[in-house]
This record gives C-alpha cells, structure tokens and sequence, in this order.
C-alpha cells in the first residue's frame, strides 16, 4: 500500500470508528458487536504504525497517549461557570416563576426542564470542530486543563459534525451499572471500594495519568453552548438539538413546559424515573427557554436568575450511631462502620453502614453518640449522610482510628493511595481468614465445604496459617472441629485434593496479589501459561500482557518478590499443586455461537450452577460479565430472574431460555 492509499484508507478506518463510537456511547444503538469494532481498530493502529506521519491529533488511537503530567495547568474560561441556586419543595419552584414573571412582566415565559446528573462540571473548548481543550469548573472563572483525561472519555467525540468554533458545557459521570461492577472488580482484587460514582468521577479527572483515566468507565453527557463563534440561538431547546446533531452526548429525556406547572408535573415524573436511570441525579434542572430572556434576567454575584435546580428529597431517617468498629480486609486495609441504632428506610431494616475512611468521618464530623441522617445511596447501598448536630448532649465522642490493629494488634500505617490505614502484619488472623476465604472460593480454587465457619475454625485453632496449609489438613484434624464429623471432613479433604489441578488463572486469582482480580488472573494466565514465569517476569515484561498497567505490574512483581510470598508457592508446588497451564483457558472457540460474544446470566437454571454456567461459556470463547448493557450480546435467563431481565428488555437484547443456551452449547 502507498502513502496516498494508506491516506484514503486511514481516513475511511477513522470515520468508521468515530460512527460506532458515536452509536454505541451517545445513540446507546451499537451496529456491530465488539470482536468487529476491535478488529476495526487494530487495523488502524496497525496502519498508523507503518505511516507514523499520516497519524492524526483526532485519531481514535491518539484518546491515551504521551507521558503522564507533572501538574494541570490553569485556564480561565470564556465565560464563566456559574454555580445554580438550590430549591427543595414545588412552593419554592413558583416563588422562583413569580420571581421571573416580575422581571419579564407581560413575556411569554416556558420552561426546559432537564435531569441534574450528580457528576463533575466540565468546558470543552472546539475550534473548527476540533477539541482543542478541555477543563474542570473549578472556581468558577479559572479551571484545571485535564484535555488529556478528556480525550480518553469515548463519548465524548474528537472532531464534530461541523467545523464549528465553540465552548460546551457538560457533565462527566460513570454510569451506576459500570460503577458496581468497577467496584466488584476492586473487591476482588483486594482493593478498597469507591466511595460513590461522582467521587470516583472527580477522583478520576485528577489523575496526572491519561492511561489510568481511560481504564474507569467515564461517560459524559452536555447541555449548554457557553460561547460560539458564527452560530446563534434563540431557545434552550435549540441548543440541545444543535449539540446532538454536532455529535455530542446530549439527554435523552427532557422537556419543554408551557408554565411551572408543567415543569412540576415533568419534575415528579423524572424523579419516579430515577431508579431506571443509568446514571444517578440528584434533581432536575429548570431553565427558562428563551435565551434572549436569560440577557434581562441577568444573574446575581453567584448564580444565573434564568435558571434554578430542583434537588429531590430522599427517603432519609434519623437514628443513634452507637459505635464506629474497624473491619479488617483481605489486603489488612482498615474499613470503619457505624454500628447504628436499627432503623427502617426504603423498605428495610439497616443496622450498619461502611463509613469508607478517616477523612470522610473527619469531613462529616461524625462522632461516636450522634444522632445521624441515614440515607440509602443510589436507593441501594446504606449511608451516613450527615449528622444531627442540634441532638448533641456534649458526651459524643470524636473517632480516632487505632494506631494498632483491633485484630492482631500489629502495627498499622497510613496507605497514602488509598487515603486507608493498612494492617503491617501479614499473619494476621483477619486478613488470613478473608485470605483462605478467598483462596478457596468458587471464583478462585473453587473448594467446596471451606466456607466462612470453617475458615474461622481453621484460623482460630492455628491449623492453618497460610493458603499452602490448607494441602496439609488431614480427616483427623477437621473431624475434631465442631459442627464437622468423619464424613464431611473427608468430602473436603477430597475436594482441596482435586483442587490441586485446577486451571492456572485460578491458582493466580486465589493467590490474592492486589489490582488482580479474575479478569486479570485469566489474562495473566494466557499470555504466561506457568507460575514460575509469571513469577519470574520483570515489570517491563508484565506489562506486555493484555490489561496489566503500570500499577497492576508494580503490584505484581512486588508480591512474587516477597520472600514470604515465595515460600507459600514453594509449599504449594511441593503439595502437587499444578503451576502450568494445561490450555490457553481465555482464547474463544474456533467455532460456535457462543465465540466472541459477551454474555449475562440471571436466575436459576436447573442444570448448570451460576459458575458451571459461566465456564461453560468462557470454553466456548465468550466473555462473561455479571452486569447488562448494551454491549451484552446475549442474557441467558434461569427461573426467578430479577432487574436484569427488564434491562435487557429496555435495551432489546436477545434473551435465551436455559434450552435455548444447552442447544447452542452443543453447536
């Protein structure tokens, strides 16, 4: 191929990427399934690598790229972002109409009434349709440049539709489906969780390493034109439109109302929406229409008079935090909880509630004794949301975390990464519990019978102190525990022995190295195919595989290199446990309906367990995930299947019967 066809054809890959980019994160209609898109791209890579100079700066290859920065720098921006005053209750919405009725007296005055997503502020700056910068909101006037941890977010495109001059207002966010499973991962993986999806968000943007931004599952979405150049509006609405068809992510819903009535009826619609919604919001937004009407109505020192955000009220009780204790990880991370007084919210009972760290307690000012606010995060997960300060009696007790461990009262230190204290001592008996726990569970070494009792026991009585002892536990010694007789002992006597040849990626997620979790483990596994050279691999070398990053490689070596660590895998090897792979275990089948396919299953199935099912699936080249989207190509449903059934309904997805997946099995 010459440079002028090599021209042609970089041009054609690159228009094709930018259209399925545009389908898959903003129209959510994705045309061709994964396998086809990275097929697309590894071709332009390929392309762009035997003509670097035909390489363009809105190539998709160029999202991550170049070395990570010292700092951000400051911009200001064109025009200021201004902060929205808040409104809590629909009386407080017509004091603002009245207000805005008095100022236009005898103006035709309608309303655009838009979700507020609970993300991160963001300006993005187009010059003749190309991103040209990117920044924060900060104060309001000057903000951070993070252009380069923009760019890494595919929703939001390179080059628009037209080459058109100017500034867009938006919100970056990650979607609630991507945040659990982003969390999943973690926990796994051995890593604290994330707090929520705007502080990851937010967390995110200030990475200095466009790399580690692109591997969070960023989204964004836009809703105002803060300065233009050659192109005018006369209404809100029309600037919504106008955003879609320049190829931005816009909102899919949202309204224009004839009066505030209106806008308070849409309002309580949008807010029964919520739940449904794939991304959290913490209100609506109500602007007037006409943007000629904006210029009179002016703004005050802080916020705009055209405009104004309805915040919705959640379900919220008040009860006694009795205690803050420390729970102690896998990886000895130290996790505070508040033990409440119990109280009922949002259909059950909630007794504790993760606190995640010391600077979130120091931020909320939350002491032993208080009278708190609880909340059900995302209508889900149990929060402390803030305290009740006028309960105060004077004898609530300010937290300190413990300078040693609750567990094993080893030495704890400050994990500046994770803003977390970490247990220092790796026998102790909470971190060996959660450590052997994990060892054995189905998504690692898959040992039946070695639940959380038995663990306990096993720790308790000094029979095990290390995931290598397990190999050594004899009938007798297990016979001897309570709730444990001869028949039981031996059955998990026989399955750790089966356990020995297990597949390798198992053996490396089970060995619990922190940033891998399975995902991870079955990659490590197929680019390695045996421990010792995994264990033997440089940090250069770990990054060759797919998904290993600099972290992840740091991590890595750092666990093979631990003498300790090296004396466990000593024992197991010595114990008949399998440290090569017997097979490629993550590359798809040749053939079958099932090759290159990412899959989801729900329910109950009468032949297969939850895992067997998902095996089954990897050994017949899919990619098997635990939460839908519009990526899943197919939903396997058992009996009793739950919320992802109706997603993949909203979504069109194709579901099959548990027939219907046997059948395909076999072809």
């Amino acid at each position: 191929m010459n440079r002028t066809e090599a021209q042609k054809k970089l041009a054609n890959l690159r228009e094709q990427i930018r259209r399925h980019d545009h389908l898959y994160y903003v129209e959510a209609q994705p045309n061709i399934s994964d396998r086809e898109y990275d097929k697309l791209y590894a071709e332009l890579k390929e392309l762009e690598s035997k003509f670097p100079d035909l390489v363009t700066p809105d190539s998709p290859t160029q999202r991550v790229g170049g070395q990570p920065l010292k700092e951000f720098k400051s911009v200001r921006h064109a025009v200021p972002m201004m902060s929205l005053d808040n409104t809590y209750s629909v009386e407080e919405l017509r004091v603002f109409d009245n207000r805005v009725r008095r100022l236009l007296p005898d103006e035709k005055i309608e309303y655009v009434l838009e979700p507020k997503i609970d993300g991160v502020s963001i300006s993005i700056r187009y010059e003749n349709g190309k991103f040209t910068l990117g920044a924060t909101r900060g104060d309001g006037t000057t903000g951070d440049d993070i252009t380069a941890n923009l760019k890494t977010i595919k929703a939001i495109p390179l080059t628009l539709t037209k080459p058109v001059t100017l500034e867009v207002r938006g919100e970056v966010y990650i979607p609630v489906a991507e945040f659990e499973k982003l969390n999943k991962e973690r926990e796994k993986a051995g890593e604290p969780l994330f707090q929520n999806p705007r502080n990851t968000a937010a967390g995110s943007l200030k990475q200095l390493d466009p790399a580690t931004v692109a591997q969070r599952p960023l989204n964004a979405v836009f809703y105002a034109v803060a300065a233009a150049e050659g192109v005018k509006f006369k209404k809100q609405s029309e600037v919504l439109d106008a955003l879609k068809k320049l190829g931005l992510p816009t909102h899919r819903q949202w309204w224009v109302c004839k009066d505030i009535e209106e806008v308070i009826k849409r309002a309580e619609e949008l807010q029964k929406l919520e739940a449904k919604l794939p991304f959290e919001i913490d209100g609506a937004v109500v602007k007037v229409n006409g943007l000629a009407q904006w210029e009179r109505l002016g703004s005050t020192s802080k916020a705009p008079r055209f405009a104004i955000a309805y915040k919705y009220s959640h379900e919220q009780a008040q009860t006694k935090l009795n205690d803050i204790t420390i729970q102690v990880g896998r990886t000895g991370i130290l996790t505070p909880v508040a033990e409440l007084e119990p109280v009922f919210v949002a259909g059950s009972t909630i007794s504790r509630a993760t606190l995640h760290n010391e600077e979130e307690i120091k931020r909320k000012d939350i002491r032993i004794g208080d009278t708190v606010i609880i909340e059900k995060a995302g209508q889900v997960i149990p929060a402390v949301v803030g305290v009740v300060k006028e309960k105060r009696t004077g004898k609530e007790k300010i937290f300190k975390m413990p300078t040693k461990c609750p567990v094993c009262g080893g030495p704890v230190h400050r994990d500046p990464e994770f803003v977390a204290w970490r247990c220092e001592n790796i026998a102790c008996p909470a971190q060996l519990k959660r450590t052997i726990g994990h060892f054995a569970s189905r998504a690692a070494m898959d040992i039946e019978g070695m639940g959380e009792v038995l663990v306990n026991q096993l720790v308790d009585n000094k029979l095990v102190r290390d995931v290598a002892d397990i190999y050594s536990l004899t009938v007798e010694q297990l016979a001897d525990l309570e709730r444990m007789a001869e028949k039981s002992a031996t059955n998990v006597v026989n399955t750790i022995a089966e356990s020995k040849n297990r597949e390798l990626w198992r053996l490396i997620h089970g060995l619990g190295i922190l940033h891998v979790g399975e995902g991870g483990a079955r990659k490590l596994a197929d680019h390695f195919h045996d421990l010792d050279k995994l264990a033997s691999a440089s940090i250069e070398e770990l990054q060759q595989a797919e998904d290993v990053g600099p972290v992840m490689a740091e991590s890595i070596h750092d666990f093979f290199q631990n003498p300790r660590n090296q004396a466990v895998i000593e024992k197991l090897r010595k114990a008949g446990v399998r440290m090569k792979a017997s097979r490629r275990s993550g590359l798809p089948a040749a053939t079958g309906s099932f090759a290159g396919k990412t899959v989801v299953v729900t329910g109950t199935l009468k032949k297969f367990s939850r895992d067997e099912a998902k095996e089954a699936l990897r050994k017949a080249g899919a990619t098997v995930t635990d939460s839908v989207s519009k990526k899943t190509d197919y939903l396997i449903v058992g009996e009793d299947a739950g919320s992802k059934l109706d997603k993949a309904g909203k979504l069109g997805l194709k579901t099959l019967s548990e027939v219907e997946f046997v059948k395909m099995l076999g072809q």
